[in-house]
């Protein structure tokens, strides 16, 4: 028989995805030059030469075998490695190769975090503007997802919310810094806030309360400001993380979970997680995508395209009336639509050929995300059209 749960799932797939599907159908009808796609966080710059050259390296000088047998279920030690030291060195943290678990991207590493501190049952607690993907992966653990308003100023965590919405049953929080689909980072007074938010309630609750760091875009910051280390304020947090981004290797599914040394107990993690993938099927990333990454561990892609796209979109958006925070980082900027239907709005744009992603799915109804990870001639060439579609739809 088929199973129920997953056919419920089809009624409800990603908007993401759905619109995506629809950009791409009408770039068949009237070609690529004509369509502006800002749906999908799909990165559009190419990896850094390094990586190709690791990967050339591998396969023209390790022997086949090697290259491709099995890694160990806790991920090679040489990838392990890579990543705890580069942690170290840019963060200050005393990570060892038994704190690292590579996993298939970040969605993998999020999906054995939860499954790590939490039981069916229990509830973890993420904020608005979340990345809609978090509510499958919570029920596919079997734990009540409960999302908290943030400032809509700066879309900055509302500690008065998390502070109410604290109880027993919550085992973890979940954050998103730089954040999708706002942009913005969490600022170091955030996060020291945050923390000792935390620690006074694993005192008061008498259980652990982990911080659960969802970091793909952590490279991905403006403005000459870099994002805080999370694990730097807590010590019950796993970082959860994805070279999607950084290398611009979406394709190649590899991540990492980084559980922090000074976490409650802390030994146990790796072990814990080869048996959440032994339970999911998950076992290790790629073994080559391991060895390649860890040759170009500290290099990332030419990220810089997407300031200037921030830049160019931003602008745009406030001269033609836009309530719009200036996003910190990621390729996202997550402005209020010009009606409180953010729906209606998004579909009007497609009139215009212009996909946007409503907020409603991110849990903040009346915005919209557009997803700017496209060339900047692109981007330059959606604004005449984004202004027409706004003058002609809103200013008459």
């Amino acid at each position: 028989m088929i199973n129920e749960h997953y056919r419920r799932m089809l009624e409800g797939r990603s908007v993401i995805r759905a619109i995506s599907e629809r950009a791409t159908a009408r770039r068949a009808e009237i070609g690529e030059r004509n369509v502006f796609d800002f749906s999908l966080g799909n990165p559009s710059v190419p990896t850094t030469p390094g990586f190709t050259e690791a990967m050339l390296d591998l396969y023209e000088h390790e022997p086949a075998v090697k290259l491709h047998s099995y890694s160990p279920s806790i991920g090679l030690p040489e990838f392990r490695e890579a990543v705890a030291h580069s942690l170290n060195r840019r963060f200050g943290m005393d990570y060892t190769a038994n704190h690292i678990y590579p996993t298939s991207g970040a969605t993998a590493a999020l999906a054995h975090a939860f499954r790590a501190v939490t039981a069916p049952g229990s509830e973890i607690i993420t904020f608005a503007p979340f990345f809609p993907e978090y509510k499958p992966y919570s029920e596919a653990a079997g734990l009540k997802l409960t999302v908290l308003p943030c400032n809509p100023d700066d879309f900055q965590i509302d500690f008065d919310a998390l502070e109410q919405a604290m109880n027993a049953n919550v085992q973890a929080v979940l954050i998103n810094t730089p954040n999708n689909p706002s942009g913005v980072v969490y600022s170091a007074a955030t996060l020291k806030r945050l923390g000792e938010l935390l620690e006074a309630k694993q005192r008061y609750y008498g259980h652990s309360i982990f911080l659960i760091s969802d970091e793909p875009y952590r490279e991905i910051t403006f403005d000459g400001i870099e994002q805080p280390y999370p694990s730097k304020f807590y010590a019950n947090t796993l970082s959860c993380y994805s070279f999607s981004k950084s290398l611009s290797l979406p394709g190649e599914r590899i991540g990492y979970v980084a559980v922090n040394p000074a976490a409650d107990e802390s030994d146990i993690f790796i072990p814990l997680f080869t048996q959440i993938s032994r339970a999911t099927g998950h076992n290790c990333p790629s073994s080559s995508i391991q060895r390649a990454c860890a040759r170009v561990i500290d290099q990332t892609a030419d990220l810089a395209v997407y300031e200037r796209n921030m830049d160019l979109l931003y602008t745009a958006l406030h001269e033609l009336g836009f309530e719009v925070v200036r996003p910190g980082g990621t390729f996202y900027i997550f402005p209020k639509a010009l009606e409180d239907d953010a729906v209606a709005f998004c579909e009007k744009a497609m009139d215009y050929d212009l996909f946007m992603v409503p907020g409603d799915s991110f849990g903040m109804p009346g915005y919209v995300r557009l997803a700017y990870c496209l060339d900047t001639s692109k981007v330059e060439a959606a604004i005449p059209v984004l202004k027409r579609f706004v003058t002609e739809q809103y200013m008459q």
